[in-house]
């Protein structure tokens, strides 16, 4: 059984006559020039990849970044044979490819154990923003870097050392 309109129905077609064109127009135009504003506000137009909008590499970090931490060192993490607490601060002065040092002071249990001593680094940095750095003689680190480079979270990863931190640019030099 096929069902039926009303014998009296009436067929309507929606047909986009000059008017409605004309009155479309400006409206279409107008999406798209945000459209391409709202893609080119940085200046150019975003290409995607398999990373998303924007990815990362070495020369994403680049300058001076500051960092200071406190927690508790356990043992082998710099002689120490018992929990101790630690704290250390300094900065990072990072070359935008994969070398830098940092100027740091460490404090163990009370005791300066290092005071502005300026260390040689190395670090990688993968296309998805994570990444490792090494102090030459010291620490070794999981690094999470912002994709603008403004700014990079860190955790120690050698056994006892208990550094997890955000360290933030100040300075592009």
């Amino acid at each position: 059984m096929q069902l039926q309109g009303p014998p009296n129905e009436q067929k309507i077609q929606f047909r986009a006559g000059p008017w409605f064109l004309r009155k479309a127009r400006p409206v279409v135009i107008a999406a798209g020039l945000l459209a391409i504003a709202g893609l080119s506000s940085s200046g150019k137009v975003a290409a995607a990849t398999d990373d998303g909008p924007r990815g990362c590499t070495v020369a994403t970090l680049k300058g001076r970044y500051l960092f200071a931490a406190v927690g508790t060192l356990y043992p082998p993490a710099f002689g120490v044979t018992e929990p101790t607490p630690a704290a250390d601060a300094g900065y990072q002065l990072i070359n935008g490819d994969g070398t830098g040092t940092d100027t740091v002071t460490l404090r163990v249990g009370g005791v300066i154990v290092l005071e502005n001593v300026v260390l040689p680094t190395s670090y990688t940095v993968n296309a998805n923003c994570t990444g490792t750095k090494s102090v030459l003689g010291g620490p070794n680190f999981g690094i999470f870097v912002a994709p603008d480079g403004s700014e990079f979270a860190s955790i120690a990863t050698d056994p006892g050392n208990f550094v997890s931190n955000i360290d933030h640019r100040v300075s592009h030099k």
